[in-house]
């Protein structure tokens, strides 16, 4: 068996892992690279496997988030026809991400020839950074996907059964067991893909892990750090409200569409219920959030019992909170023009795309104006150099001061933390023979992986790096 890792090893994103045993070849995701210019360079020499995609047999997919899905439609223009295996919401949610993604990319592309004659350099595509894949070939990759619900043995070929487990981490998350059979006895891998905390509003805590396994691949995102508690993460909102709404300014939410905002609408909803907050009027502006909202409400089953009592109260009590889902771009343009009182939800969560920027570009300006970082912000993006500190950003190649007061809060990452992680490794009743920490930047990985030494008395601890090819 060998394994190679192509993705998301010294950093966060780009996640996308070769396993080849037994003449059998398949991806665990097939994830975007993000972060800076850098990260286009990675995405277009990705999937570069020494061999023909074709001879790939299939995909397991852990989750939607594009860092773990966005160059499934890359590998399809490459030439990939196979089976592509997620849970239902995972496709649901694809259904929105995978043809939004390769919209963001053609506008990129078309903003860039404006730019081009804009400047007086004719109508000469030189320059122009093509999209890595169009929309219709999005749509196209949609046609490759195949539903297995959790807890399902799904037979994927010849000596492969996977199955496929509540991760808790996103609607459809799941961390995979894969059973390889061949000559001697059966060989048992796992992946943790991302997991999620426990006790947190929204959906279902991750499911334990199987008692053993010959080989794990954990993420470590936050495997160096603990998060806030929550509570003190709801002082932190209730904070940035109030001296917001004294200032007389705005507050923007950069936020993750899948997930995060429906995360906080939920914290939002049940502050105002405890009243901790004032009866809001909350503007989501994100067409991609508005429909994975649509999808979360559409897989009730998946979400915890808090959810759905919270979902009722908002039901019986609409003056309370008022949520209006922005769905047009002239009526999102409108929203520029409110210059008190707004709470702006938009996409994407690290600020790199979408309408997010337009609304940054006007309210970080204003010294009376909010900015509330809740997430996850990989290195090289818009959203990390506002959480360092900033005072001047660049957005659509303009000069924009930072005077907004910038909010970073740390407790309602969808990721495990540190000691969630661990508690999450204690299921496992003795240690995998081989364990490799990926999906985390170098120094986080690192941390983690000693820790596995130190807390768990693990040994066979690895942290490969990008292109690693390990054969067991």
């Amino acid at each position: 068996m060998r394994i190679s890792f192509y993705g998301a090893a010294g950093e966060v994103t780009g996640s996308c892992t070769l396993v080849e045993a037994g003449g059998v070849r398949f991806l665990v995701d097939c994830g975007m690279f993000q972060g800076g210019p850098e990260a286009r360079t990675k995405n277009v020499h990705a999937l570069n496997f020494g061999f023909d995609v074709r001879g790939l047999d299939f995909v397991l997919l852990t989750h939607a988030h594009i860092d773990h899905s966005g160059l499934l439609p890359r590998l399809a223009v490459l030439g990939f026809r196979g089976p592509i295996y997620a849970t239902p919401a995972t496709i649901d949610l694809l259904e929105v991400l995978l043809p939004d993604s390769a919209h963001i990319q053609e506008k990129e592309a078309e903003w860039q020839l404006r730019h081009q004659h804009r400047r007086g350099k004719g109508g000469s595509p030189g320059g122009i950074q093509p999209p890595l894949y169009t929309v219709i070939e999005a749509q196209y990759c949609l046609g490759l996907l195949q539903p297995v619900n959790y807890g399902e043995t799904l037979r994927a070929a010849e000596g492969v059964k996977v199955c496929f487990h509540d991760a808790g981490h996103i609607l459809g998350s799941a961390w995979l067991e894969v059973t390889l059979s061949g000559e001697g006895r059966p060989r048992k891998l796992v992946f943790s893909g991302d997991l999620g905390m426990r006790d947190r509003p929204v959906l279902r805590d991750p499911e334990r892990p199987v008692p053993e396994a010959d080989v794990l691949l954990i993420e470590s995102t936050y495997g160096d750090r603990l998060h806030r508690p929550l509570a003190e993460t709801e002082d932190e909102i209730v904070a940035a409200f109030e001296r917001t709404r004294a200032a007389g300014g705005n507050l923007i939410i950069p936020s993750f569409a899948v997930g995060r905002t429906q995360e906080i609408i939920y914290l939002l909803a049940d502050l105002v219920r405890r009243q901790r907050l004032a009866p809001l009027k909350v503007y989501v502006d994100s067409p991609m959030a508005n429909a994975a909202t649509r999808i979360t409400l559409a897989h009730p089953a998946l979400l915890d019992s808090e959810t759905r009592e919270l979902l009722a109260w908002i039901e019986a009590h609409p003056d309370k909170l008022k949520i209006e889902f922005v769905a047009d771009a002239e009526r999102s343009k409108a929203l520029n023009e409110v210059r008190s009182g707004a709470v702006i939800i938009s996409a994407s969560g690290m600020c790199e795309a979408g309408r997010i920027k337009y609304h940054l570009r006007e309210n970080l300006p204003r010294s009376e104006c909010s900015v509330l970082i809740a997430g996850f912000q990989a290195a090289g993006t818009l959203g990390r150099r506002l959480v360092d500190g900033a005072r001047l950003v660049h957005i659509f190649s303009a000069p924009v001061p930072v005077r907004a007061r910038i909010y970073t809060v740390g407790g309602l990452s969808a990721h495990a933390d540190q000691a969630e992680l661990l508690h999450w490794l204690r299921g496992f009743q003795t240690p995998p023979r081989h364990t490799f920490v990926m999906h985390g930047e170098a120094g986080a990985s690192a941390t983690f992986a000693e820790l596995l030494h130190a807390e768990l008395g693990w040994s066979g601890v690895t942290v490969p790096r990008a292109g690693t090819r390990v054969s067991l």
